[in-house]
C-alpha cells in the first residue's frame, strides 16, 4: 500500500478519536480532522503546481502541524526529504541540492538556516512557512486559501504504487556527504506492517508519545502506529520531566526512544515520583542499549522494554526483541539476551558473511547481510555505492553480528569501529556493556588508539561519577580478560554524538589519530 493507505487504515477504524495531541498546549485533532487537513494541504500543493513524486522536505521541531504536513507529503504522492535541524548548514544544503528538491515547509524558528539554504540550493524554489507568513513566504493558512479539496488527482491503483517513491532518506553522513536512500512503498509498506504487527495488541486505546524527531526513527513508529488508530501525543524534543509528565497526564502506551535518551530518563531526579505504569511498548532503537542499564529499566517501567534492529537502507524492524523477551532476560532466564536485537523478523533473510562472502555458522562473528523486500531499493543516482553495498548477492549493513543457535542477533560492532590491537579483533560494544555495567558509569564509548607495539590500544572514554580509571580497568578486565579491557581511560563530561544522536566515533578517534594511519 501507499504511505498515506496506513494513516487512513487508522482514520477508519474511528475518524472521531483524538490523533494529533501538542503535548505542550493539549490542541487536539481527531483522525477525520488531519484526514481533512492533509488533503487541503496536498490540493493546494497540486494547484501551485507541484507534480506527483516531486521531492518536498520538512525543516523544524516536531509540532502537530510537522505532523500533519508530512501525512500531506504522502496525500499529494510526494517524495519525503527528511532534513535533521541538528546537521550543519553546509551539509543539508548539500543533500537537498543533490536530491534536487524543489518544495520546503518549514517553521519559523529555523528561518535563518532556511534564509541559507535559499542561497546555496538553486532547486528549492517554492516555500511554505508552517507556524506564520515570514519572509515572502506564505504561512500554512494563507497557502491553503481559497483551494478546492475535491481538486486533488487519485494517486491509487489498485496495487498500492508499490514502485512510487515515498522517500529519499539521508544516510549518517559519518564517512562522508549524505547518500539518499531510495525507499519505495513496497519497502516502506512492508516495514510499517511489521512494525505494527510487533507493536500491536495489549492495549484497545494505544497512545503514542512523539518525542524523538520524527525526521528520524519517531517518524516511521508514528505512521505505524496511526494505522492502529494510535493518538499521537508530540513533544517539540526531549526533557526527561516532559516526556515523564507527558506519560502520566496522556496515559501513554506506546514510546520510542533512543537509548541515550532512555539513560537520561534513568537519571532524571523526576523518575521516582512518576506514574508509567500505562506504558505497554517501551522501543529501543538506534544503537546498542546497555545491558545493565536494560535490566534497570524492566525493573522501573516493567515489562514493556523491547527492542529493533534496521538501518536507512533496510529500516527500522530487520530484527525484533519482545517485550517478553527482554523481562525474561532481565529476570535471569537467558540473561545474555539483554545484549541482543532480538530474531529476525518475517519480513528479511538474515545472514553472517566473512570478508570473502562466505556464510558463517552460528556463534562465528562477521558482517551482518540481509535479504528481501525490506531492503531499500538504491542509492539515489550513485549506481557504483548501491553495486557495492549488494556484492555476493546481499546488502551489506556494515554491522559486525553473531547468530546463537536459537537465532538470535548480537550486534557487536560497527566493521569500521572495530579495534584491532596485536592482531586480536576487539568489539567495542562487548566492552562497553562491560564498563556500563558500574553504576557509577552513564556512559561509555570504546575506540582504538595509536600504540607502537600492538598497532591500536583499547581506550575507554567515559561519562562517570566518583570512579577511578583503574577500578573500570580492573572490572573490565576480570569480565573480559587482559586483550580487550580498556589499556585506558579519558573522563568527559558528555560523549560526542551525531545529528542523528549516535555516538559519534570518527570524531573521538580523530583527536588520537591526527599525523597517524588508522589500523582500521
Amino acid at each position: 500500500m501507499r504511505a498515506i493507505d496506513y494513516f487512513d487504515r487508522g482514520h477508519d477504524l474511528d475518524p472521531r478519536r483524538p490523533c494529533l495531541v501538542d503535548g505542550t498546549s493539549g490542541e487536539t485533532m481527531s483522525f477525520a480532522a488531519v484526514r481533512a487537513l492533509t488533503i487541503r494541504i496536498a490540493a493546494a500543493l497540486h494547484a501551485a503546481g507541484f507534480r506527483s513524486q516531486q521531492p518536498i522536505a520538512l525543516y523544524g521541531p516536531n509540532s502537530v502541524t510537522m505532523m500533519a504536513a508530512l501525512l500531506a507529503i504522502w496525500r499529494a504522492n510526494g517524495q519525503w526529504v527528511p532534513v535533521n535541524t541538528r546537521n550543519a548548514i553546509d551539509a543539508n544544503a548539500a543533500y537537498l541540492d543533490y536530491v534536487r528538491c524543489g518544495w520546503l515547509f518549514y517553521h519559523s524558528s529555523q528561518a535563518a538556516d532556511v534564509a541559507a539554504l535559499k542561497a546555496r540550493v538553486p532547486s528549492l524554489t517554492h516555500f511554505v512557512c508552517l507556524d506564520r507568513s515570514y519572509d515572502g513566504d506564505p504561512s500554512l493558512d494563507q497557502f491553503l486559501c481559497d483551494n478546492d479539496m475535491d481538486s486533488l488527482p487519485d494517486f491509487s491503483d489498485p496495487f498500492g504504487k508499490p514502485d512510487d517513491i515515498v522517500g529519499l532518506f539521508p544516510t549518517g553522513g559519518t564517512t562522508g556527504p549524505s547518500k539518499g536512500v531510495v525507499v519505495t512503498n513496497l519497502g516502506w509498506g512492508t516495514m510499517i506492517e511489521t512494525l505494527a504487527g510487533a507493536l500491536d495488541g495489549k492495549t484497545a486505546a494505544p497512545v503514542s508519545l512523539v518525542v524523538a524527531p520524527i525526521t528520524h526513527a519517531a517518524g516511521p513508529v508514528a505512521l505505524a502506529t496511526l494505522s492502529l488508530g494510535a493518538t499521537q501525543v508530540i513533544l517539540p524534543g526531549f526533557d526527561a520531566a516532559a516526556v515523564l509528565g507527558a506519560i502520566a497526564h496522556h496515559r501513554v502506551t506506546h514510546l520510542y526512544l533512543p537509548p541515550t535518551a532512555l539513560y537520561s530518563l534513568l537519571d532524571a531526579p523526576e523518575l521516582a515520583d512518576s506514574d508509567t505504569k500505562s506504558l505497554k511498548f517501551f522501543l529501543l532503537v538506534g544503537s546498542a542499549v546497555s545491558p545493565e542499564k536494560l535490566r534497570r529499566a524492566v525493573d522501573i517501567f516493567g515489562p514493556c522494554l523491547c527492542q529493533a534492529y534496521g538501518q536507512v537502507e533496510s529500516p527500522m524492524i530487520v530484527t525484533w526483541l519482545p517485550p517478553e523477551d527482554v523481562s525474561a532476560a532481565a529476570a535471569g532466564d537467558r540473561p545474555e539476551r539483554l545484549a541482543s536485537c532480538g530474531r529476525p523478523t518475517r519480513s528479511v533473510t538474515l545472514a553472517i558473511m566473512d570478508e570473502e562472502g562466505r556464510l558463517l555458522p552460528d556463534g562465528e562473528a562477521g558482517e551482518l547481510v540481509v535479504r528481501g523486500v525490506l531492503v531499500s531499493r538504491e542509492y539515489h543516482a550513485q549506481p557504483q555505492a548501491t553495486a557495492e553495498i549488494r556484492t555476493h548477492g546481499w546488502h551489506h549493513t556494515g554491522d559486525i553480528a553473531r547468530r546463537d543457535a536459537d537465532g538470535y542477533v548480537y550486534i557487536v560492532d560497527r566493521k569500521k569501529d572495530m579495534v584491532v590491537s596485536g592482531g586480536f579483533n576487539v568489539f567495542t560494544a562487548e566492552v562497553e556493556a562491560a564498563v556500563t555495567e558500574l553504576a557509577a558509569v552513564r556512559e561509555c564509548a570504546v575506540i582504538g588508539i595509536p600504540h607502537e607495539k600492538w598497532g591500536e590500544a583499547v581506550h575507554a572514554i567515559v561519562v562517570a561519577d566518583n570512579i577511578g580509571d583503574m577500578e573500570i580497568i580492573a572490572h573490565a578486565k576480570a569480565r573480559l580478560g587482559g586483550v580487550k579491557a580498556p589499556k585506558s581511560v579519558a573522563f568527559v563530561p558528555a560523549i560526542p554524538r551525531t545529528a542523528a544522536g549516535k555516538m559519534d566515533k570518527k570524531a573521538l578517534r580523530a583527536a588520537y589519530w591526527t599525523g597517524a594511519r588508522m589500523v582500521n
